[in-house]
């Protein structure tokens, strides 16, 4: 094959994975994860991880994920570690006057949230590290406090602008990622900037301020709502208002994340590879139509489970008579009881909107990402000379605590 020949290649990026697969492992981290009171989550993400990585199949040579559950755990209690002089304070917070109560809150979540900005770049780096590709491993430098110290400023300017920077900021978070991303001995880079976010994203912002700012607004002046328990509940045509804001919202959100997505990653380089991506906003959007119908599907289905349970206890104890009845009914009226339905009700509720979440977004948007993906040159890739693992990055620490580890 010749240098030109070479050179005009594009290598396809191919996603073969299953929604039936990834169902199978989370339903086995479910039913695992209360005997292991949890701990299995570690197992289960591993398992998820090894689902997309190999399923995605870069010019015909699938990842690898060489990460284990151990190495999650370690780092989970390192932070657990990390995190009981906060807990502490918390308490100590509780028993000080209300005025105290508030600052010293507000401070702490302060750190969490300049915390969470440390995580998502040490879980960025501890994947990165477990994956390779031709047996040629990822690594992410840079440091992880510095991407933390440069969000939360970020974060104080949308707060003062009320989002308005917000794409100078993303074009910020962006480039520092990329431009500390590595492929062996070769260094990614990023062209894209904030003009990558601005129309698509100052297009939704005042778009969706518009609709929904208009539909409050002619409730407001038409009083087309009725007053329930001191809450207000929507007419006919506020709510009709209300939902096609909904919609609005999930088209131009779907619009401008497939937008953004594409202009970003298709400026983003590895020596002579250059990624391509494209892929419309319709097929997401319809991913949040599916999700959202999903989700009311489950809760109608909870709500019949929990009608029907409740009708057969009241039936099998009033077989017995009145008094039989008044003590099975009675034992709903212990504090520990409630307690526990409270707690298993939200661990239910939680699961099955974390199962729908993954199944449907999460799965839905590897997937557009990895089959909208093509690389040009491709074979120059082939030159890169592998660099040892990461081994002193130990789990993802902060990342687990915090709950916020992609994948």
């Amino acid at each position: 094959m010749s240098e030109t020949s070479a050179a005009a290649r594009v290598g396809r990026v191919e996603f073969t994975g299953s929604r039936h697969e990834l169902f199978a492992i989370i339903m086995r981290g479910y039913a695992l994860m209360v005997p292991t009171l949890g701990l299995y989550r570690f197992w289960q993400a591993t398992w998820k991880r090894r689902f997309y990585w190999q399923n995605t199949v870069i010019d015909g040579d699938p990842l690898e994920y060489t990460g284990n559950a151990s190495q999650l755990l370690i780092g989970f209690f390192f932070a657990l570690a990390f995190f009981l002089p906060i807990y502490l304070a918390l308490f100590v917070l509780s028993m000080q006057e209300s005025s105290l109560v508030v600052l010293g809150y507000l401070g702490i979540g302060l750190l969490f949230w300049f915390l969470m900005g440390y995580g998502i770049y040490r879980a960025r780096d501890f994947r990165l590290s477990r994956t390779l590709w031709r047996g040629i491993r990822f690594d992410l430098r840079g440091h992880a406090w510095a991407y933390a110290v440069r969000r939360f400023f970020w974060s104080i300017l949308m707060l003062v602008t009320l989002g308005l920077i917000y794409p100078w900021m993303a074009s910020s978070l962006w480039k520092y990622r990329w431009r500390n991303t590595w492929y062996g001995d070769r260094k990614f880079e990023i062209a894209g900037n904030w003009r990558a976010f601005a129309g698509t994203y100052f297009a939704t912002y005042f778009l969706n301020l518009l609709t929904i700012g208009g539909a409050l607004g002619w409730s407001a002046a038409t009083h087309d709502y009725v007053m329930l328990d001191n809450y207000p509940v929507p007419g006919v045509v506020t709510g009709l208002a209300l939902i096609a804001c909904a919609i609005v919202l999930g088209v131009t959100l779907a619009w401008y994340r497939a937008r953004s997505a594409s202009r970003m990653l298709s400026t983003v380089s590895c020596g002579d590879a250059q990624l391509t991506v494209k892929f419309g906003g319709a097929s997401l959007f319809w991913q949040y139509v599916v999700y959202a119908v999903s989700v009311v599907l489950a809760a109608l289905l909870l709500l019949i489970v929990l009608g029907i349970a409740i009708i057969f206890i009241v039936a099998a104890s009033s077989s017995g008579g009145h008094a039989e009845a008044s003590s099975a009914l009675s034992i709903f009226q212990i504090s520990a009881v409630n307690v526990a339905l409270l707690v298993v009700g939200y661990l239910v509720v939680l699961g099955i909107l974390g199962m729908l979440a993954e199944i449907i977004l999460a799965f839905g948007w590897w997937r557009l990402l990895a089959r909208g993906t093509t690389i040009s040159n491709p074979d120059s890739l082939r030159s890169v000379k592998a660099t040892a693992e990461d081994r002193a990055l130990i789990g993802q620490g902060l990342a687990d605590a915090l709950n916020v580890g992609a994948y």
